[in-house]
């Protein structure tokens, strides 16, 4: 969040007309009557309360460490891939003259960062469900079960029975999350494409010759979308 960003919300709002009146009063009322004389005071005071104010303002959003060499494949190529693109961005706004497109492409950069920030976390939970895949280990599970359903035929047995329907109940446990890590990975391949075009169009709207309003909505689709599968990804966790 700009300095703007976070002076225009309820938060400082509500800092404005609070206690902190009395506060920068009283300090100047107090000085006043000090060598420093009324003007000073008035000052100090103006001071103080811009300083309490300025304070309680929100703070600007700290985004996570992204490293993608912590995870496994494909989370880490396509994490990789959006750091590039997000680089690319940053350069092209930066080349774009101080002003107030600058300050809306400011803006724009700031939710695809966001965004970014979301990849990373939706990855790092493919990568978790891959994880939880591999201690499985399907092929073993596959293996046990034919090695069980052969002993049937020797005799059943109530224990070969739960042992098979143990098995079984792994290997569909499996089954989903290879589905799940399936589902995520595509999805995110899907949004990282559009990462790329809002990357590609930037430079566009760096000079003026795209439409920025268009531009913005465009992102602010594409950062719900991203942030709506994080939640559905997070969710797995207690399903």
């Amino acid at each position: 969040m700009g300095f703007r960003d976070r002076f225009f919300t309820p938060r400082t709002a509500k800092a404005i007309l609070s206690w902190r009146i009395l506060l920068g009063v009283g300090v100047a009322v107090g000085l006043a009557f000090t060598p420093i004389g009324v003007p000073l005071a008035v000052g100090i005071g103006a001071l103080v309360y811009a300083g309490s104010v300025a304070i309680a303002m929100p703070r600007g959003e700290t985004l996570p460490r992204i490293d993608p060499f912590t995870l496994s494949e494909p989370w880490r190529q396509m994490v990789q891939g959006a750091q590039r693109a997000g680089r690319r961005l940053h350069e092209t706004v930066k080349g774009t003259p101080t002003g107030p497109l600058r300050e809306r492409l400011d803006g724009i950069v700031g939710k695809l960062d966001r965004a970014l920030a979301e990849s990373w976390e939706i990855a790092r939970r493919g990568d978790e469900i891959d994880g939880a895949v591999g201690r499985l280990d399907p092929t073993a599970l596959r293996s046990k079960l034919a090695t069980l359903r052969s002993q049937v035929a020797a005799g059943v047995s109530d224990d070969l029975a739960a042992a098979i329907t143990s098995v079984e109940g792994q290997l569909a446990s499996a089954d989903r999350l290879k589905e799940l890590s399936a589902q995520t990975a595509g999805r995110l391949r899907l949004t990282q494409t559009r990462f790329d075009e809002l990357v590609a169009r930037a430079a566009e709207v760096s000079i003026g010759a795209g439409d920025t309003d268009a531009y913005a909505n465009d992102v602010d689709d594409l950062v719900i979308e991203i942030e709506a599968m994080r939640l559905a990804v997070e969710d797995t966790r207690s399903a």
